[in-house]
């Protein structure tokens, strides 16, 4: 099988390639383009293609795949949101994904923004190289003892309110199919988590229920001074009214790995270029706003179970073999 991997960078290349002796009938070709309407078409005479959470995976572009020869989706991550799966499956197209590549890599990323936007150490890290070591602007909370509310109890959430429970906090979540197995939390309902929890984590999918959870209303529910973090889906906050809380001084801090407008731009050097939207520079334009580039995933061991599992997803389809990552509409 051959296959052609959009938007490609080199530890990409890297974390594959090794793994190719060990999959000898799987041939794959890396470019740094991403996949769009105008690029689909470069997957002429392949019979997959590997697309991230980033690409461009709409009603159009499948039509083109299928136009191709395509047969096979493999999404080197969790995500799924961005493809159309009805079309794919109109054209019996498969669409695998990687759907527990490592929970810990995007909790302990979640964390860290929290301890970041909390604690300030991003200014003081820049304040002290400056040889300014007043503590002016720096000021925190204490973690320890407060309510962590986590929206989201599938394996990344499970990994944060692992973490936020070693932080001695109380652990309460929300989620539309509770686990009742999980003794380390309390589910509650959305209302009751909004407005009692110090930290709110999100981790649920970007699904028509979930997108803008958090909104202008939901913002109202929560208590003055609450800490929020995104390490999930830009698409779970409506940004507008999450920079109105913020002028309104809800919120404690905020951190964010992701983002509504990341899709265009996200793991790419912008900057040079002008920015045609503003929503980004305004957010960081807030002392209590921390963000980063949808680096939650990034470690070694999160990437190596990424192209582990891709190569497998790939191998059960042409062995004919049950395809438990497969993503159904």
């Amino acid at each position: 099988m051959k296959i052609l991997f959009y938007g490609t960078k080199n530890y990409d290349e890297q974390f594959f390639e090794k793994l190719l002796p060990e999959f000898p009938d799987i041939k794959i070709k890396f470019i740094e383009a991403n996949i769009h309407e105008e690029t689909a078409s470069l997957a002429k005479g392949y019979e997959a293609i590997c697309a991230f959470v980033n690409a461009d995976l709409g009603a159009p572009v499948i039509e083109e795949l299928h136009q191709q020869g395509v047969k096979l989706i493999l999404m080197r991550c969790a995500g799924y949101n961005n493809v159309d799966l009805k079309t794919a499956q109109k054209y019996d197209i498969k669409v695998l994904r990687v759907p527990g590549y490592s929970p810990e890599a995007v909790a302990e990323h979640a964390m860290a923004l929290a301890l970041t936007a909390n604690r300030h150490t991003h200014k003081a890290y820049i304040k002290c190289r400056e040889n300014n070591f007043t503590l002016s602007g720096l000021m925190g909370v204490n973690l320890y003892k407060k309510t962590a509310g986590i929206i989201g109890t599938g394996k990344i959430g499970q990994a944060m309110a692992r973490i936020c429970k070693g932080f001695g906090m109380r652990v309460i979540a929300y989620d539309l199919f509770p686990n009742k197995n999980l003794d380390f939390l309390e589910y509650v309902s959305l209302d009751e988590l909004l407005a009692t929890s110090d930290l709110i984590s999100l981790h649920c999918p970007l699904t028509d229920e979930t997108k803008h959870i958090i909104n202008e209303k939901t913002i109202a529910q929560m208590k003055d001074g609450v800490i929020l973090v995104n390490t999930s889906r830009g698409g779970l906050i409506k940004t507008e009214d999450l920079i109105s809380g913020i002028r309104d001084h809800k919120f404690f801090a905020v951190g964010l790995d992701v983002y509504e407008e990341e899709s265009d731009y996200v793991f790419e050097d912008l900057s040079e270029s002008i920015m045609q939207t503003s929503l980004i520079q305004r957010l960081l334009s807030f002392p209590n706003v921390t963000m980063t580039s949808h680096q939650g995933f990034f470690t070694e061991e999160a990437l190596t179970n990424i192209a582990e599992t891709t190569m497998e997803n790939a191998q059960a389809y042409i062995n004919g073999d049950e395809l438990k990552n497969e993503v159904l509409s």
